[in-house]
């Protein structure tokens, strides 16, 4: 009857939104997330990381105004030699201006906490990333895998 496809269609439209905001990127709850898991994995005491994570937010945002400024250079290809010279040099300099700023951090870090937790938190925040990562795959077409040397059709398969 019509009244109840009809309520049957409004549900499932309903779920469907449901579960396309649950995949919606949320800035909050992924540093929330991350804070978490450094928290865990470095071993980081209520104390240490309320010492930690405020040079730790502070660093990624200094560390973001750096990658927009470097995304500018990756847009367009410059015209000529001379000003893809200059744009390498100009990203070459952020590149190094980032690895000054994560040393000037981790130096911060290592005065209010133990290095051994700063090491641990480094490699935490990397591990948390890569596992972001492949929860974020994407996915492919039957038979096709991802292995190192990139995507390859199965051997003895044509499309």
């Amino acid at each position: 009857d019509m009244k109840k496809s009809l309520l049957i269609l409004v549900c499932l439209m309903l779920s469907l939104t449901g579960v396309a905001q649950e995949r919606k990127f949320s800035p909050e709850k992924f540093e929330a997330d991350l804070e978490a898991f450094i928290t865990k994995e470095a071993k980081l005491n209520e104390s240490e990381a309320a010492k930690f994570f405020p040079l730790f937010r502070e660093m990624h945002q200094k560390q973001r105004s750096i990658y927009m400024k470097m995304r500018n250079y990756g847009k367009e290809k410059p015209a000529t030699a001379d000003a893809c010279a200059a744009a390498i040099r100009n990203r070459d300099k952020l590149n190094m201006e980032l690895s000054q700023l994560e040393q000037t951090y981790h130096k911060k870090m290592m005065q209010v906490v133990s290095p051994s937790k700063v090491y641990d938190a480094i490699r935490a925040e990397s591990n948390f990333h890569r596992q972001m990562m492949k929860g974020w795959q994407m996915p492919r077409p039957n038979g096709w895998q991802m292995p190192r040397g990139g995507m390859q059709r199965p051997r003895g398969k044509r499309p």
